[in-house]
């Protein structure tokens, strides 16, 4: 068994990972750590887990393999390298880190110690994406791609607002569809242009647009914030017909997609199983285990994330 502890009692923690960690084949969570032990408990009651006060007293742990970090961005570089230096393989919510140059250090760090760490996209691991690639040669060469994620805007106190907590709308959305984008079209992806929109009261850019461009020329139109109506999509257009998904992203379990085919005029739409995603997710992890960090999808990704940032044209949110 894997013996997992969690570091912080997030959001996404609470309702999607710790129940997946529990339902996971050859994986056991032990511990649940919080600033606030009364918050520790809480989490931990219903896994019959360890609830510690303090992240690095659940670091100590002889019991603990390898941990699960859902904090905020900013905070992640410091504790995942804590974690690494304390022998845990580690996996961690997006986006992995702030800046290009930490993702660097911690995944040379992990290969220096033979430890695994992984930046958790659970979507990867969903049914759906395998069902769409298997469904790629009917519409033909792809031509271009698209995908985007948007929410409405959150509470005011929220740490997405806050630039010290790695805050933003490109590191906590943006970063789903620029993955994607590698997904389906491949590593070689360059960004061609970028608008950033700022927010002076969030101090943050609060949503995006993004072009990238494969060598061949193939481009990926990517769209994300925190200042719209909820909307997930993805969708590849192709030379022959195209394809879309509405909920490629992060899904319920019990959620059914829809995969909507246009070929020489006709559309079909095809109800797709539910799935776990992010039990999958947990299951590949341990799995992988073995195989020690790759380190080389980290880097691609925080690297598109960085030349978004550097290249990107900054102007006022919409209101």
């Amino acid at each position: 068994m894997l013996r997992f502890g969690v570091l912080g009692c997030a959001s996404i923690a609470r309702r999607r990972m710790l129940p997946a960690l529990a339902d996971a084949a050859g994986i056991e969570v032990t511990a649940v750590a919080s600033r606030d032990l009364r918050r520790a408990q809480e989490t931990a009651a219903p896994y019959g887990c360890a609830s510690v006060e303090g992240y690095d007293n659940l670091l100590a742990r002889d019991d603990v393999d390898a941990v699960y970090l859902p904090l905020p961005t900013g905070l992640h570089a410091e504790w995942i390298e804590k974690a690494l230096l304390a022998g845990k393989h580690v996996l961690s919510e997006k986006a992995l880190t702030v800046r290009l140059e930490e993702a660097q250090s911690l995944v040379a760090l992990a290969q220096a110690h033979g430890l695994l760490l992984v930046e958790n996209f659970a979507f990867l691991h969903h049914s759906q994406h395998a069902v769409v690639r298997e469904s790629l040669p009917r519409i033909g060469e792809i031509r271009a791609f698209s995908a985007a994620m948007g929410i409405p805007p959150l509470e005011p106190e929220n740490p997405r607002y806050l630039p010290d907590l790695g805050g933003g709308a490109l590191l906590d959305v943006g970063v789903y569809p620029i993955r994607a984008a590698q997904l389906y079209l491949g590593s070689e992806l360059e960004v061609v242009g970028a608008v950033l929109r700022r927010d002076p009261g969030a101090r943050v850019d609060v949503a995006g647009s993004v072009l990238l461009t494969t060598s061949a020329g193939v481009t990926a139109q990517l769209d994300f914030g925190f200042i719209h109506a909820y909307r997930t999509v993805c969708s590849i257009w192709g030379s022959q017909g195209s394809l879309e998904l509405r909920r490629p992203f992060t899904p319920p379990d019990d959620y059914p997609p829809v995969l909507r085919m246009e070929v020489a005029g006709e559309v079909t739409e095809r109800v797709l199983p539910a799935d776990r995603q992010f039990v999958k997710a947990a299951e590949a992890f341990a799995a992988a285990i073995a195989a020690g960090t790759d380190g080389a999808q980290i880097l691609r990704q925080a690297a598109l994330v960085e030349a978004v940032r550097s290249s990107a044209r900054w102007v006022d949110a919409l209101h």
